[in-house]
């Protein structure tokens, strides 16, 4: 009867592998790109600078997590000292010390990364297992719980080590994770044992192993990882709180069409199921990948592509349920809707993918890093009553060297490659150089994104070429607020974009949100593409009642946000009537300068000659969202409101009281 099983499973994953690749185009790698930009080249450098010395110094001498490798290779005997997936947090910031040696190179971090691979290295069993809560508590005991996070420290390591080996050459701890990944497949793949990853990450790792290495058991094993699904896993008495939904194992991954569960777990789900279905050609993933975005773009994200409204399950609630001042909108989970949303995208290939991860990325997921560099959030509200701080550090330290490593990496999801084709989906300063069919090609961009949208691009093939360059057309430039109706823009005028090749302008086509020049390119060749940056009024879907009679403001993909320190402390006592106009001014929030929002707004007040409330017109500043609660606790919102009845004062010494006006 086994001999049975295998050949069906042989024939089954034949079948699968045999249909033909969905790509639309490679990511070009961060290690090919060099970043120039004046808005993302300070970040990077603060990463280098500030974040990952925070992280360094955290999980190496403030916390255990260094300690408990060095515990099992100098076999003492002591026990595992914090939470059982604290190895993951090694691994990512391991990780994006491999992005940041690329952009900002540093020999002490080369070395802290160096000493962490060998002690990682050390304490791996010849088997290819390393897990140190298990291996300070009871071998035995590994793989048994689903809910451990074994695999998905695994993901983690494979993908530092993939990070490192691009970034440096050195490959050590690839050959390390290569054993763990070779370890896992021996373990339940190739026993047909039952099991699935209880917090998912590994099957996105597994894929970057495949494209790295070629080799086929990977993307098998990332297949094998995502059909364990649907199964509804109960047998764990230690686990019963958690229920299908919340590890997204409710229905097979194939037959899912909405989001359900722990945010960072589908993103991570998604992600692989995504590459799975670009590299294989299944067309089940594509069209389950397909249904689940909308589910969630077009229901469950907030305007800032964050998502996750509840803390009870760090994850989804119902369908417009995305109360602002209670958001839990963690950093991870934007950071996952960047991963997803780019994965989406080479799938796919329409523009709309790389809109929410813009959004995701420029608001969602860069307010998780403050501007010192050295304090987060895990959290992202859209409002504050003044409650919400950042912090240095946290019990589950997932959001700061997740956020770390996605800065660090920004490079990833500039450009793309087809066969002869180059794509531009973020405006970067940047240089890189593409391989094409028939030619090198090297790209120079230069733009003051996201301040202004002039962009111009340097195209220079090593010889005359035809290929078409794919220029992405921001769905915010062309009256979309956001794909689906969740939110729209009060004016529906469309910006006039303009795009000149050496000075004339050129035939293009529009093709699933990209312009489409196809041409004979030379050396010395320079398009230039004109956003015109227009400042947008949003509002929401009536069902979204928290922001009824609001509305939120953006320029170009950043959200903005009112905090009380431009506003005298107050960031709750006035309204904005729809029809508002507002003007742009040079700002600086600390030392980051920003463009910021001027209006003039109705504020209630205190006449301290009557002693009575009135409405007095002063000027309103807003900022922009990334850039908020980086000078102290404070006041803030996103969805600005529009009727006096919204006005939220602190009236006691009138009324002896406080509440809406």
């Amino acid at each position: 009867m086994k001999k049975i099983i295998v050949v069906v499973i042989m024939f089954n994953s034949v079948k699968l592998f045999a249909q033909q690749p969905l790509q639309k185009y490679w990511p070009v790698n961060f290690s090919k790109v060099t970043i120039t930009d004046a808005f993302w080249k300070p970040k990077l450098d603060l990463v280098a600078d500030k974040t990952l010395k925070a992280c360094i110094y955290q999980t190496e001498i403030k916390t255990p997590r260094i300690r408990n490798f060095l515990k099992i290779i100098n076999k003492t005997g002591e026990k595992h000292e914090g939470l059982y997936y604290d190895d993951s947090d090694v691994y990512k910031a391991l990780e994006a010390m491999a992005y940041s040696l690329k952009n900002h190179p540093d020999t002490s971090i080369e070395n802290t990364a160096d000493r962490w691979i060998d002690i990682v290295a050390a304490a791996q069993l010849p088997d290819g297992y390393v897990d140190t809560y298990f291996q300070l508590r009871d071998l035995k005991l590994r793989w048994t719980d689903i809910e451990k996070h074994e695999d998905y420290c695994a993901g983690h390591l494979i993908e530092a080590a993939i990070a490192y080996y691009n970034a440096t050459g050195k490959r050590k701890l690839l050959d390390v994770s290569i054993r763990f990944a070779n370890h896992i497949d021996s373990t339940f793949r190739l026993q047909n044992r039952y099991w699935f990853s209880g917090h998912e990450e590994i099957e996105l790792a597994l894929m970057k192993l495949y494209h790295l290495t070629k080799e086929d058991r990977y993307l098998q094993l990332a297949d094998w990882y995502l059909s364990q699904r649907g199964k509804q896993y109960r047998d764990n008495p230690r686990n019963n709180w958690i229920t299908p939904e919340y590890w997204q194992d409710l229905k097979p991954v194939k037959d899912q069409n909405e989001i359900t569960g722990h945010a960072v777990r589908a993103m991570y789900l998604y992600s692989g199921a995504a590459d799975v279905a670009a590299t294989t050609g299944d067309m089940g993933y594509m069209n389950a990948m397909k249904n689940v975005w909308e589910d969630v773009v077009y229901r469950n994200m907030y305007i800032n592509g964050g998502i996750g409204s509840a803390g009870d399950n760090e994850g989804f609630s119902k369908d417009y349920d995305l109360p602002n001042e209670l958001a839990y909108c963690e950093t991870c989970a934007s950071v996952g809707m960047v991963f997803w949303n780019a994965r989406m995208n080479q799938l796919i290939g329409d523009s709309k993918y790389v809109d929410v991860l813009e959004r995701s990325l420029y608001n969602g997921a860069l307010d998780g890093l403050s501007l010192s560099g050295d304090r987060f959030f895990y959290d992202n509200p859209l409002a504050s009553s003044g409650q919400h701080q950042r912090r240095a550090w946290f019990g589950t330290a997932c959001c700061p060297a997740n956020i770390s490593r996605l800065v660090a990496s920004v490079g990833d999801y500039i450009y793309g490659q087809g066969t002869n084709s180059l794509w531009v989906n973020l405006f970067v300063g940047s240089n890189t150089n593409i391989p094409l069919a028939k030619t090198n090609v090297a790209v120079k961009m230069e733009t003051n994104y996201p301040w202004d949208g002039n962009i111009k691009l340097n195209i220079d093939p090593v010889k005359k070429s035809t290929f078409d360059l794919y220029l992405r057309i921001p769905g915010w430039a062309t009256g979309e607020a956001s794909p689906g109706d969740l939110y729209h823009f009060i004016d529906d005028s469309k910006a006039a974009l303009t795009l000149k090749v050496n000075g004339k302008e050129v035939r293009v086509k529009n093709e699933k949100g990209y312009y489409v020049i196809n041409r004979e390119w030379k050396k010395g060749d320079v398009v230039e593409y004109l956003i015109p940056m227009t400042i947008n009024k949003i509002i929401s879907k009536k069902e979204l009642n928290y922001n009824n009679d609001r509305f939120a403001l953006q320029r170009g993909p950043l959200l903005y946000c009112v905090e009380g320190t431009d506003n005298d402390n107050n960031a709750w006592n006035f309204f904005l009537p729809q029809n508002t106009s507002f003007v742009t001014r040079p700002y600086n929030v600390l030392s980051e300068k920003v463009t910021a929002l001027e209006a003039d707004a109705n504020i209630v007040e205190l006449n301290e000659v009557t002693q009575g409330v009135e409405l007095v017109k002063k000027k309103v500043i807003a900022i922009p969202y990334y850039t908020w609660a980086n000078r102290g606790k404070t006041q803030m919102q996103v969805w600005l409101p529009s009727k006096i009845k919204n006005i939220k004062v602190n009236y006691s010494s009138i009324a002896g009281d406080g509440g809406n006006f």
